[in-house]
């Protein structure tokens, strides 16, 4: 079997929690992630945005950098990327080959008992790429939870966690604080760790784990002052100043509001990497957060014709609570809204913030097996008391076009997998 029909063949074994596997895995490889050093960056929402923010300022502090981040929109190569560019293919796809055959040998010798999952492997192709490409250092974004994600057999010098919320949770848990624990699972002794979180019951969690691990906490918004002076385009103008130094105003090139708090999130870990001898001059620093681009996160796509789609991967109830108040500021009359989401999603509280900003409501289904019918989500409708009209179209192109047909400016959310098909139909070079 090729490489690549291997690993997605992988991704029917779903989500398997633990790290034997991994750690099994990069031995075989010869440890690749002990390669270069890194910061891994965990939390419910931002962890991304944070991720791609921190690679930015390292990389215009002239770092050879490798990004690692999950899931990817519409190509596999974007989960890898080396100097702020996806891999290519073809070295995609011999970093893969090198995994198969690890994993083949390790199956044959007994020392891997199971299969490992889509997940393992990909990191391990990460890990792999990271050390070929001799990346100077690199920023893992983890996958779900903390505690048992693969990217956990790194060995950070620094993390971030971003924020707690509810997703996930039969993996996770179903209390903030349990969830504050996995996510804390990522805390290694000695580092130091940034967290944007500020909801008592998970920073308590937190700074229990740190004080067992002797690892340093540093509360992201502690003597930080971030004053929005005004949004342009939908992006925040901040006046930025930290116990480090003060930024002055910068804008930054995420939309949104809550990109503010990612912000400062990204800024405080980049400064502590240069407390620990990192030279990160202050330019690059305010570049993390004016260059980073971050496709499907509040992102303004245009179709040959002038129409506008306004595409956010809101897939829980806390980025819909997101996407929700930077659609009234920016369109406070409302929009037609096409929309879907996962089977295993909270459907109706990720739907129920954005019903005050349509206009009307378009149900589709990405193209996953994972995804709910667009029926099932006329249903949650009608119980989050949805009283316009919902219209169902099974491709999301063809949802597109019947929410066009209502205004030319538009929102697409509910789902990473429906951005990624929103993405591949009007900038299918992302």
């Amino acid at each position: 079997m090729d490489p690549l029909s291997y690993l997605f063949s992988l991704e029917k074994l779903g989500i398997k929690f633990g790290l034997d596997n991994i750690r099994t895995i990069c031995d075989g490889l010869g440890n690749p992630q002990l390669a270069w050093p890194s910061v891994i960056v965990a939390g419910t929402n931002g962890k991304g945005s944070v991720s791609a923010m921190v690679e930015a300022g390292l990389r215009a502090a002239g770092l050879r950098t490798g990004l690692y981040t999950s899931p990817h929109l519409v190509r596999l190569e974007e989960r890898f990327a080396i100097g702020g560019t996806p891999v290519a293919t073809d070295e995609m796809t011999d970093a893969a080959a090198t995994v198969q055959a690890a994993v083949a040998r390790l199956r044959a010798t007994g020392r891997l008992a199971t299969e490992p999952t889509f997940f393992e492997v990909t990191t391990a192709i990460g890990f792999e790429l990271f050390r070929r490409a001799r990346a100077d250092f690199a920023v893992l974004e983890v996958g779900l939870g903390g505690r048992f994600d693969a990217t956990n057999v790194a060995t950070p010098v620094a993390a971030a966690i971003t924020t707690i919320d509810f997703d996930h949770e039969r993996f996770l848990g179903h209390t903030i604080a349990a969830i504050a624990a996995e996510k804390a699972g990522v805390i290694k002794p000695g580092m130091p760790v940034v967290v944007g979180e500020t909801k008592p019951e998970a920073v308590s969690v937190i700074e229990r784990a740190c004080l067992e691990r002797g690892a340093a906490m540093v509360p992201a918004a502690a003597g930080v002052r971030a004053d929005i002076v005004r949004l342009d385009a939908g992006a925040a103008i901040v006046n930025l100043e930290t116990p480090v130094r003060d930024y002055g105003a910068l804008r930054l090139s995420l939309r949104g509001r809550h990109q503010v708090q990612n912000a400062v999130v990204a800024v405080r870990l980049l400064e502590e990497l240069g407390r620990l001898g990192l030279r990160l001059p202050a330019r690059a620093i305010a570049a993390a957060v004016t260059s980073t681009r971050w496709p499907g996160r509040l992102d303004l796509l245009s179709d040959p014709g002038g129409r506008t789609v306004l595409c956010d991967s809101a897939h829980n109830p806390a980025g819909a609570r997101v996407l929700a108040g930077y659609l009234r500021e920016l369109y406070p009359s409302g929009l037609p809204i096409v929309f879907g989401i996962m089977k295993d999603k909270d459907v109706r509280g990720t739907l129920q913030p954005l019903l005050g900003s349509a206009t009307h409501l378009v149900l589709t289904r990405p193209h996953t097996d994972r995804a709910l019918t667009p029926e099932s989500l006329a249903d949650a409708a009608h119980f989050a008391e949805w009283r316009g009209t919902v219209e169902i179209e099974r491709e999301p192109g063809l949802a597109l076009e019947a929410a066009w047909r209502h205004a030319p400016a538009i929102c697409a959310a509910g789902s990473i997998f429906l951005v990624g098909d929103v993405l591949a139909r009007l900038r299918p070079d992302t």
